[in-house]
């Protein structure tokens, strides 16, 4: 993304970490068709951004979550399912916005998070 739309995936500021908003999307920046299976890719590109930045999950103290079509039952099922198996330790603070749409137009979830890794 960094050469293409000239911004950051992740931005590391002394035990800080920030990333952008990653999206479910895989390597040819695809969105699978089932809502599950886009936030479930959106959990694993938020591993691999905090991975280039040498954090992880255990360092997560801040979500914010961007849902495209309101919260249905499966978006916080979803949600607390993956939030309990990639952070089993702790509970970050967290918070979901509804918003009209997103980066790409299939996208119906971006994920941010701030790590703090001391």
């Amino acid at each position: 993304m960094l050469n293409e739309l000239h911004f950051s995936q992740a931005v590391k500021i002394g035990d800080r970490v920030e990333t952008s908003g990653q999206g479910g999307w895989d390597d040819n920046l695809q969105i699978p068709k089932s809502l599950a299976d886009e936030i479930a890719q959106a959990f694993r590109n938020v591993e691999r951004t905090l991975a280039t930045a040498g954090a992880g999950w255990e360092h997560v103290v801040h979500v914010n979550s961007y849902h495209v079509g309101g919260f249905p039952p499966e978006v916080n099922d979803e949600m607390v399912k993956l939030l309990r198996h990639y952070m089993p330790n702790h509970a970050p603070i967290w918070t979901e916005v509804g918003v009209a749409a997103l980066g790409l137009p299939t996208m119906r979830i971006e994920i941010r998070v701030t790590a703090i890794t001391s």
